[in-house]
């Protein structure tokens, strides 16, 4: 009895979790849909695919499935200048910085909508993780 009771708590717990972490995922597309629109939209456009030779395409692409999750969220933060090879084009641009006012919980939040939008199907990012990159985010 004791197995079973055992049991059907973890079942509770790992059900309670996963609509906890579905319910975080949800608010930080939503987060993230309003700071892409704020503030990436203009170069990577509201379709993801980026703006003819000047600004790389975010849908579907194999830049942000090839590199390291640091990588991309450092590059969100600071800033990227020089040649990027995007889903086989190469762009030779600059990336400004993430504005100073967008928190860690932002920063998250967008790199999480971009990794789950465009046809991307990645990853969750965590403000914990940003922070660890860069310690001045609030």
């Amino acid at each position: 009895m004791k197995k079973v009771t055992a049991f059907i708590v973890m079942v509770g717990c790992v059900v309670l979790f996963s609509s906890m972490s579905a319910q975080d995922k949800a608010a930080q597309m939503k987060r993230g849909a309003v700071v892409y629109n704020e503030y990436c939209k203009t170069c990577h456009q509201a379709n993801g695919k980026g703006l003819g030779a000047a600004f790389p395409p975010l849908a579907k692409s194999d830049y942000l499935k090839s590199m390291p999750k640091a990588t991309i969220i450092k590059e969100v933060l600071m800033g990227k200048t020089g040649k990027v090879k995007v889903n086989g084009k190469e762009y030779n641009g600059v990336m400004a910085p993430l504005p100073a006012k967008y928190t860690a919980e932002d920063a998250a939040s967008v790199l999480t909508y971009v990794y789950n939008s465009f046809g991307n199907s990645g990853t969750t990012v965590t403000a914990a993780e940003v922070k660890k990159i860069d310690k001045k985010r609030k």
